[in-house]
């Protein structure tokens, strides 16, 4: 396994970064004792770096696993908090619930950030610095699909981190081309900003192509790490292999996708308005997702009131 350096952090992260999404309720919704195995696994192989974020709800299977561990864990973690008192709560309640005293990283979550992103949530940036400052946390980030929020992080002096979104295909990037993201990141590099990325499969619209897609986010110019997401010990090995520079060989992965039962479905919109990357419309007045666009945020599930948009 390969270890970077994360920008000015002085942190030293595996290139191979555990992506927590996909195995809590907004995806595969696995029980906590499975998702600990799962995290163990790529800890005891040599992943360092272990991202997620308040609404992910994995913080329960992350502490069993990086405590049995033992070894050192840089967390990232974010919170979309808008103001300093629901930011200070959020930070309050990632090291309460990962029963640490310090969070290595912690993020403005803001996917469809504008370059007003700063300005927008002062109270929760403020809070931040301030959290920094008394070393509750360790460096603060930004993590967004946005071009826009890139590239005004990377003059930001106060930033330390930035999560942007990037694959082959560009799928899922906002107000910017593959090349537009590729340049704002490396105006980040250039700026001493730590830099790891996300949806480097796309969703899992890439599978197919898998070591393509993977080798175009590991030669991204100054990068630390990929963050990618495994819902089962096989995913892990797989992964492991393969950023250990060994044939991965073959793995069978179960297809994911949202799907909205229609019979729960009151076509208030409030999904469509939420999705990132334009894959709902709304048919005969009922919620519609596209599968070749949807990136299996899960963004689209926690504004759903009648929990009609299910994972299968």
């Amino acid at each position: 396994m390969e270890y970077r350096q994360l920008g000015n952090t002085g942190m030293r992260v595996s290139e191979l970064c555990f992506g927590a999404l996909p195995m809590g309720p907004r995806q595969k919704n696995l029980d906590v004792d499975n998702c600990t195995r799962i995290i163990k696994k790529a800890l005891g192989g040599g992943v360092n770096f272990i991202d997620t974020a308040q609404i992910y709800e994995t913080y329960e299977p992350i502490q069993r696993a990086i405590h049995a561990y033992g070894g050192e864990v840089i967390i990232a973690t974010k919170s979309t908090a808008v103001t300093y008192e629901d930011m200070e709560q959020a930070v309050e309640d990632a090291r309460e619930k990962l029963q640490l005293d310090y969070i290595h990283i912690f993020h403005l979550h803001a996917a469809r950030a504008t370059e007003r992103i700063f300005e927008e949530r002062a109270g929760a940036l403020r809070c931040l610095l301030d959290a920094r400052e008394k070393g509750l946390i360790g460096a603060v980030g930004i993590s967004t699909h946005g071009v826009a929020a890139v590239r005004k992080a990377a003059t930001e002096k106060e930033i330390d981190v930035i999560f942007p979104l990037v694959n082959i295909k560009g799928m899922g990037i906002i107000d910017g081309s593959r090349e537009d993201m590729l340049a704002a990141i490396a105006e980040a590099v250039a700026a001493g900003k730590g830099v790891y990325l996300m949806k480097a499969l796309a969703g899992g619209n890439l599978l197919d192509n898998y070591q393509e897609a993977m080798a175009f986010a590991r030669r991204v110019p100054g990068i630390a790490a990929v963050a990618v997401g495994m819902v089962s010990e096989a995913e892990v090995d797989y992964n492991l292999r393969y950023f250990n520079g060994e044939d991965p060989g073959t793995i069978q992965t179960a297809a994911k996708e949202f799907t909205v039962v229609e019979s729960v479905c009151i076509g208030d919109g409030a999904c469509l308005k939420a999705c990132t990357n334009d894959a709902i419309t709304m048919v005969n007045g009922k919620a519609r997702i596209n599968r070749a666009k949807c990136l299996l945020c899960g963004y689209c599930t926690e504004v759903c009131p009648q929990f009609a948009i299910r994972m299968i």
